[in-house]
């Protein structure tokens, strides 16, 4: 759509990007080689999810008067291990009753009577006395014992899961994460209850810190590239037309190189002119002078200084702009509807459909024969998993444009996905040769040979897909992005690490904006088992990210990998590596 960013289709694992999106936040970002590895050298698997409630050990039987004293002479010629060991056993009895201040003060005597040389059984001890403690929801006394039980036995899987649970209770989501990392390394990522206890503590911590992170950030424009792959993917948009004939006059650049002068004093022409010698930095500040000068070309203005302020990530000030041309029933209705088109994919990036849906939906009604809108909410529909009503809107840009080659691409892609995901191998060989007809129509659609190797990678087919890469940088060789996947290609395909990194180091040196290479290097250097780089590279793409719900995303990313790395320093634990 129009906000968001370039499809990015590949991972390493060989999953799509957009198979990929369902799992990020769980073992994804806990390390994607990590779960890769791990699930392909096992032959069986073991997955738990079953609540880790009761102590450990067994219960005493229930004694009458006549035991009972019995068991007190008893008692007198036992050990203190084996004495302590029945006061743990009393305790599980009151536990499995219910009596839980009874089975704290019959563990609190274990702990009094084990030999302090007896770690594993002492850390037992308080293990079973925090569980108890965490039936009365006295979450400080919890991570206490838990503590005391995991400094006997560092390894102590449900010691360290019980403290993750009351770390989240008491808003230590830091702690909670590197707790419940190490459980899922020890756990060897089987347990579905760890991973959702990861996956929801990253994606709070993650959340919590882009909002103070968006707030604050420096806007910055994105590279020509991308802004002009931006532009490419409207062909109904008044705002991004060259300046017609008569608008401009005849070019009088100074000794410095400075923009050529329009005609009279418009803020917006000049940024026009600015737009096509790709001078961007300048466009905003003459939109602003269009607009509070009040001239003739108002409405343009706050539409292209809108999408200017989208660009950098500025969704905030974007908005009024785009909520006013929107408004103005006597503009162009092109242009109202290239603004519902952004503000829709706006807040689709904000994880608002709703919202989203309307806004397309008003611009089909308001300007029903342009492609734009059918195109771009195609691609929605695609976010959304509706896949029909996406080729409906596709089919529907396709009639009003015929030569529209990104619609047809899309479209492949989008009935590749179903079949894909459908299982269905007759329809999976219809959208193939679907793509083999996109790109022989339009041999000058990169985006056609992009989205046509993430299917050929898809169906193993790592050869033609490798071909279809190049011919996309062939096409666009200033294309970062097309670096990456090739990149990630290599890594599935040949498992050729050194290949990999170079092709994404290229993609850096190319356009070192490009966040999405950052972020791939970092979870290749994650699966490496390189974590201070990994954090490296997941910060500089978080100073890249174009919306709060990308930022988010790279702040799971990296927290996971810090957890890892204090995982890694208290316990000397780490997931399988490369």
């Amino acid at each position: 759509m129009a906000a968001s960013k370039p499809v990015e289709p590949q991972s390493g694992t060989g999953l799509p990007r957009w198979q990929l999106a369902l799992l990020v936040g769980t073992p994804i970002v806990l390390g994607v080689g990590a779960v890769y590895l791990w699930n392909r050298s096992r032959t069986k698997e073991r997955k738990s999810t079953g609540e880790r409630k009761t102590p450990e050990g067994s219960a005493s039987p229930v004694q009458g008067q006549d035991g009972a004293a019995r068991a007190n002479r008893e008692q007198e010629n036992m050990s203190p291990l084996d004495r302590a060991q029945a006061a743990k056993n009393k305790g599980n009895k009151y536990f499995k009753a219910g009596k839980y201040e009874n089975a704290i003060q019959c563990y609190t005597e274990a702990i009094g009577l084990c030999p302090t040389e007896q770690k594993t059984d002492l850390s037992t001890f308080y293990q079973n006395r925090a569980a108890a403690y965490e039936q009365l929801m006295k979450w400080a006394e919890v991570v206490q014992d838990c503590s005391q039980a995991v400094d006997l036995n560092p390894r102590y899987v449900k010691a360290l899961f019980r403290r993750a649970k009351a770390l989240e209770k008491l808003d230590n989501k830091k702690e909670c994460l590197e707790d419940v990392t190490a459980v899922c390394i020890l756990e060897a990522f089987q347990n579905q209850q760890s991973m959702l206890l990861a996956d929801k503590v990253l994606k709070q911590l993650g959340k919590e810190k882009a909002k103070d992170k968006y707030k604050n950030r420096e806007p910055m424009m994105p590279s020509p590239q991308f802004i002009k792959s931006y532009f490419s993917s409207f062909t109904d948009d008044i705002i991004s037309q060259p300046l017609q004939k008569g608008e401009k006059k005849d070019e009088d650049k100074d000794k410095e190189g400075e923009a050529a002068e329009v005609t009279g004093s418009s803020g917006y022409l000049k940024a026009k002119q600015y737009m096509e010698e790709e001078n961007y930095d300048k466009i905003i500040s003459e939109c602003t002078k269009e607009i509070e000068s009040g001239g003739r070309y108002t409405a343009e203005a706050l539409l292209l200084r809108a999408t200017f302020y989208l660009l950098i990530g500025n969704a905030t000030a974007a908005q009024p702009d785009l909520d006013r041309v929107i408004n103005m029933h006597d503009a162009n209705v092109k242009l109202r509807a290239n603004a519902l088109i952004k503000r829709g994919s706006m807040y689709m990036q904000q994880q608002q459909p709703m919202l989203s849906t309307q806004d397309f939906n008003m611009a089909a009604e308001i300007d029903t024969r342009n492609p734009d809108v059918y195109h771009h909410r195609g691609q929605l529909k695609i976010l959304l998993d509706q896949v029909d009503e996406a080729v409906g809107d596709f089919d529907e840009c396709i009639l009003l444009r015929p030569d529209s080659a990104l619609a047809q691409a899309q479209k492949c892609f989008a009935l590749y996905r179903q079949a894909y995901t459908g299982n269905n191998p007759s329809q999976v060989q219809t959208a193939m040769d679907g793509f083999e007809d996109v790109i022989r129509r339009f041999p000058k659609c990169a985006e056609g040979y992009a989205l046509y190797a993430q299917a050929l990678t898809d169906q193993q087919q790592f050869g033609k897909a490798d071909e279809m890469y190049d011919k996309c940088i062939e096409l666009e060789p200033d294309n970062a992005t097309t670096y990456v996947h090739k990149g990630l290609l290599q890594l599935q395909w040949k498992q050729d690490l050194d290949l990999g990194l170079e092709l994404i180091s290229k993609a850096i040196e190319i356009d070192n904006k490009c966040d999405f290479a950052y972020e791939t290097m970092g979870t290749i250097e994650v699966q490496r088992g390189n974590l201070d780089k990994a954090i490296e590279m997941f910060n500089k793409a978080i100073n890249l990210a174009k919306s709060e719900m990308e930022m988010a995303h790279l702040y799971s990313l990296c927290d996971a990998a810090y957890a890892q790395t204090e995982v890694a320093r208290k316990y000397g634990l780490k997931p399988p590596t490369l």
